[in-house]
């Protein structure tokens, strides 16, 4: 696997936004933070924000412009909501990711994300390869720094996986419904569905026509079968067991 892109903030504000960048990054393995020129830099509170975090704090380089901060970069994207700039390469997200991680193998790469309130300028995108613009109501374009920050990490996160990260797995996988548990499915709700008298005017086959369609849609495993088996049977015997009542 390709080593994760660095992260880049230029002259972030605020204090809580750094840690909050710090602590997405974390989240989706990226472990080089580098600030260029920050308002305020304090390590201790930003762990005290981003619990956890402490390794990448510590790995966390600081420096005075962007130009230093991509000094041995291979390749950069900068993050922007300005769409269809003049002579510069335009990517969404996921493109861009999968530019980082193959340009990776040649080296480090980084994404960069500018100020809270006024974005990158133009010489601090000149610096970079291409810009990326997220999707947004173009009512209200502009996202929040950490909210940036972590569409570009997750989308990275699944490009460095191959695209798709599978779901960890059940601990025990059942096996598949048999065409025999199913039958025996569909008998116990044609019960159940006839003694509460659910058919009334309606053509029992085109009613459990339909159950039967929805359940194969549900794909149950084995156990799901019997557990759906076990509720109807319960059903009929709830109610045979107040009719019992009534009777005595």
């Amino acid at each position: 696997m390709t080593a994760p892109p660095i992260l880049v903030l230029v002259e972030p504000q605020d204090l809580v936004n750094i840690a909050s960048a710090v602590r997405v990054a974390k989240n989706f393995g990226l472990t080089d933070l580098r600030l260029v020129n920050p308002r305020e830099f304090d390590a201790w509170r930003i762990e005290g924000i981003a619990h956890n975090t402490g390794d990448v704090i510590a790995r966390m380089k600081i420096t005075a412009t962007l130009e230093e901060a991509l000094a041995d970069t291979v390749y950069a994207v900068a993050l922007s909501a300005r769409e269809r700039r003049a002579k510069r390469s335009m990517l969404r997200p996921r493109a861009a990711a999968q530019s980082l991680v193959e340009r990776s193998e040649d080296g480090p790469v980084a994404f960069v994300a500018g100020r809270e309130d006024k974005g990158l300028t133009n010489d601090e995108l000149d610096r970079c390869h291409a810009m990326v613009t997220i999707p947004t109501d173009p009512g209200y374009r502009s996202l929040n720094l950490a909210q940036a920050v972590c569409v570009m990490c997750y989308e990275t996160m699944l490009a460095r996986h191959g695209l798709d990260v599978p779901a960890k797995a059940p601990r025990r996988r059942a096996d598949q419904a048999t065409g025999d548990q199913y039958e025996r499915l569909y008998t116990d709700w044609h019960a159940a569905l006839d003694r509460i008298d659910f058919f009334k005017t309606r053509q029992p086959e085109f009613v459990m026509r339909s159950v039967r369609e929805a359940l194969f849609r549900a794909d149950f495993d084995g156990r799901e079968v019997t557990l759906m088996r076990a509720i109807m049977l319960e059903v009929v015997k709830y109610i045979d067991r107040a009719d019992g009542r009534k009777g005595g």
